[in-house]
């Protein structure tokens, strides 16, 4: 990435977590080992980290540590700021016009278009990663992956398993790629019907049903934490999980609601990517911004091949010299 142009941030979101992430960028970029080092000292004596620092978690491990909600996503969110850090250090940055994040890298890109400071956000990633864990440990819920549907499809396979209980479509990753989220045996009910739909259906491991309602004691802490933190205007626009928009500019208390609501709607990244390329190709004249993804890893760049094959997205894993 040289350092002139626009430029579009995607931001990832949990599954994208891997043990060693952002040891390259902290290891090269004083600015990123400076964020690091931030995340540690704001997250110290929280009873998930205990005596071990976020950076040692990501660096070190072990996955199993890594992997829990309330610990992948304080550290994925300061991996991604990591390599935008070491990015701007490098002078490998450019003017950016738009951001998205997948989850909770909506907060990633809320925090780097200036609406959050860095430990705030921080802070409140940590709070919602503790939050959803708790509320998946008090739940017996799962996801199941759809490979095949279209909402509508996805929509008449949950109908048919819920049973009663939950069942929900959850995320819309890309183009026949959904995900559905509820009650653990409507789950395994949508996986023995999914054939009869011409679906297939397979069972994720996560903790539990996350963006579906039964988060919803996981939003309502996130409620209270977001009520008393500080939101600005964001310095460009970042499109929102719920709505796959925007952000509404000058509604802090819009902005709160939508992150709240995240937890128990669905995540739709494929509509907001395809809106965000059709508001960024606006036809001005100008050259297209480009599209890079944070570290760590590139799930996004895949999401995307999927979602328009003609948008091409740069994944910052590491430094490009690393």
């Amino acid at each position: 990435m040289s350092g002139q142009g626009q430029l579009v941030l995607l931001c990832p979101g949990q599954g994208a977590q891997k043990v060693g992430m952002g040891r390259t960028w902290a290891d090269s970029c004083p600015a990123a080992a400076q964020t690091f080092a931030a995340a540690d000292e704001a997250l110290a004596g929280l009873d998930a980290f205990g005596d071990v620092p976020l950076s040692a978690r990501c660096f070190d491990g072990p996955s199993e540590h890594l992997d829990r909600t309330d610990i992948a996503q304080p550290a994925l969110f300061t991996c991604a700021v990591a390599s935008w850090q070491g990015l701007l250090e490098r002078n490998e940055s450019g003017t950016v016009v738009a951001g998205a994040g997948l989850s909770l890298g909506e907060y990633t890109a809320l925090h780097l278009a200036g609406a959050f400071t860095f430990v705030d956000a921080l802070r409140l990633v940590a709070l919602r990663g503790r939050l959803m864990q708790q509320a998946a440990e008090s739940s017996e819920g799962g996801m199941v992956a759809l490979i095949g549907a279209d909402e509508a499809k996805a929509e008449e396979l949950a109908a048919a398993a819920r049973g009663g209980g939950v069942l929900v479509c959850a995320n819309f990753n890309a183009p026949g790629q959904i995900v559905l989220s509820g009650d653990r045996s409507a789950c395994e009910r949508a996986v023995e019907k999914a054939g009869e739909l011409g679906v297939r259906a397979t069972p994720l491991q996560v903790a539990g049903a996350f963006h579906s309602p039964l988060m919803q004691p996981a939003a309502d802490g996130l409620a209270e934490a977001l009520a008393k933190v500080e939101i600005r205007d964001p310095r460009f626009p970042v499109w929102s999980n719920v709505t796959a928009r925007p952000h509404e500019k000058g509604d802090p208390d819009a902005l709160r609601k939508r992150l709240v609501e995240q937890l128990v709607k669905p995540v739709r990244w494929s509509q907001g990517c395809e809106d965000l390329i059709a508001a960024v190709h606006g036809g001005d004249g100008n050259f297209p911004p480009t599209f890079h993804e944070l570290a760590p890893g590139t799930v996004l760049r895949g999401l995307m091949r999927r979602i328009d094959r003609t948008c091409e997205v740069i994944s910052h894993d590491g430094p490009p010299d690393a």
